[in-house]
């Protein structure tokens, strides 16, 4: 069994994260939400080397158009179903997406797909709803545990019991908060961004990293950060300090090309 992890790409112009497990009897695949067209995400899914139809299904974490912007195209010509909370679900019939391909939950849920087994959790964020995923799947060894939590505002509770003990976590590290508050954005966008439904900043995003490596976090992903007030560097920098002497690698995942994790 291999397991490996992508971010396709990832930040204000689209997000797509695959999650494939090569076992003896086939791979599995599943996609977290996806951003851009159908055309880009197939040639990123090709350049992974897997293909469409290797896919079990895609999990939607909210109806943001730089999450779900490929799916009505994407899932109708492979017949992929999609999996979303209940006003996600909505507005994914809405956007173009073929109704009989969504399943639609109550928030939040455990569902098994495949080998997978996923469970959704409620995030902060300014949408009609928003839910992380934390996912497991038999490995060579046991278990292996991803968490995903990206667009959230604030860490709450919720937010950290299910990203706490995984193994591999993708993580929102969007804004530097000098560069957003001394930035172009009008204030009412800043304000939006910095508050408790907007998106995660670097410091709040480190200082988790720290406690999500004393859980036992082996490997990191910092995702979905701002073009306009942030840069790689200082989402890196920041967390890296916070992890410094801990046995993580971590990553950071790049707004247009493939980012692999594991």
């Amino acid at each position: 069994m291999n397991l490996r992890i992508f971010s396709l790409y990832s930040g204000s112009s689209g997000n797509a994260f695959l999650i494939a497990n090569e076992r003896a009897d086939g791979t599995e695949c599943i996609l977290i939400d996806g951003g851009k067209n159908s055309k880009r995400l197939c040639a990123c899914l090709a350049e992974c080397g897997y293909s469409p139809e290797q896919i079990r299904a895609v999990l939607v974490t909210h109806e943001h158009c730089d999450h779900i912007s490929a799916l009505p195209v994407f899932t109708k010509r492979f017949r992929i179903p999609v999996h979303a909370v209940g006003e996600t679900a909505e507005a994914l019939v809405l956007s173009g997406v073929n109704p009989e391909l969504v399943i639609s939950h109550s928030e939040p849920f455990r569902e098994r797909i495949g080998g997978f087994f996923v469970t959704a959790f409620p995030t902060p964020h300014d949408s009609r709803a928003s839910v992380g995923y934390r996912i497991e799947t038999e490995i060579e060894n046991g278990f292996c545990r991803i968490g995903y939590a990206t667009d959230m505002g604030t860490l709450t509770d919720s937010v950290r019991e299910n990203l706490t003990g995984c193994d591999y976590v993708i993580l929102e590290s969007n804004h530097d908060l000098d560069m957003l508050w001394n930035g172009r954005y009008p204030y009412p966008l800043k304000k939006r961004i910095a508050g408790a439904r907007g998106h995660l900043s670097n410091a709040d995003c480190a200082a988790f990293a720290a406690e999500l490596a004393e859980s036992g976090t082996k490997r990191i992903l910092l995702a979905h950060l701002s073009r306009e007030n942030n840069t790689p560097e200082f989402a890196y920098q920041a967390t890296a300090k916070q992890l410094s002497g801990k046995d993580v690698l971590l990553r950071v995942a790049a707004p247009e090309k493939i980012t692999e994790l594991i």
